[in-house]
């Protein structure tokens, strides 16, 4: 262990791990705030530390089953001379959950349904289910990101720390993150369609077509800073008026 601690090449792979597991889990971090947006204002911090808490677990137990992780990347059948492995079906079937989540999400607010929709019946169940929604898309992001920590790391332990202190910050920021979405209404819309392209890349990778995510972060970061001038132009207006 003290050799691991006394190797810079260990260092810099975790560094560099930790800042690409937070970056990778914002796309998490904004489901869960969404998902758990629909329950009772009382129990919403509670369902976004149960997620990143189930986040945190899910990957700690893939990283331990290593072997396992690197045969879902093996072709099992194929379909039209294209192998397909278990990861693509996984990423396949979770990118369409993913947008149909999200698009379910964005007609909810354009017709404006959700309020009727999230009154007092049946809290707990609905609790239960986001928890549940909350813990399918945990699996699709942690399967992805083990990949991605086998593929930069050569230590399980480095991998489990870079992991858990990327979820310790998810953690930090996830109340905020899910506080600033509920007080700006247009700001949910756009990181709804944020999922809807996280979901889109997904089903891509599922038939082979990677997606590179950091163009699909410069678009979220160009859709963001264009949404932050709007609304410093509408509190301009209202310390205006």
């Amino acid at each position: 262990m003290l050799e691991l601690l006394n190797d810079p090449a260990v260092w810099a792979s975790f560094v560099t791990l930790t800042i690409l597991e937070i970056v990778l889990g914002v796309d998490n971090v904004i489901f869960i705030s969404i998902a758990a947006s629909r329950l009772p204002e009382h129990h919403r911090a509670r369902a976004r530390m149960i997620g990143l808490s189930g986040a945190l677990v899910l990957r700690i137990v893939l990283l331990f089953s290593i072997a396992w992780i690197i045969t879902l990347s093996e072709p099992f059948t194929e379909i039209m001379g294209q192998g397909v492995s278990w990861r693509d079906v996984i990423l396949f079937l979770g990118g369409l959950f993913l947008i149909y989540k999200a698009a379910t999400e964005i007609f909810e607010e354009v017709e404006g349904q959700q309020a009727e929709r999230a009154g007092r019946k049946a809290a707990e169940a609905a609790f239960a289910a986001v928890i549940v929604q909350i813990m399918l898309l945990d699996m699709i992001f942690s399967i992805d990101s083990v990949i991605t920590a086998v593929g930069i790391a050569d230590h399980v332990e480095v991998m489990i720390a870079a992991v858990s202190v990327a979820i310790v910050v998810m953690m930090i920021f996830a109340n905020p993150i899910a506080a600033f979405i509920e007080a700006h209404p247009s700001t949910k819309m756009l990181a709804l369609a944020f999922l809807v392209m996280v979901g889109m890349a997904l089903v891509a990778d599922g038939f082979h077509f990677h997606v590179e995510r950091s163009f699909i972060y410069a678009a979220m970061i160009f859709g963001g800073a264009v949404e932050g001038l709007n609304l410093l132009r509408q509190k301009r207006r209202r310390a205006g008026a």
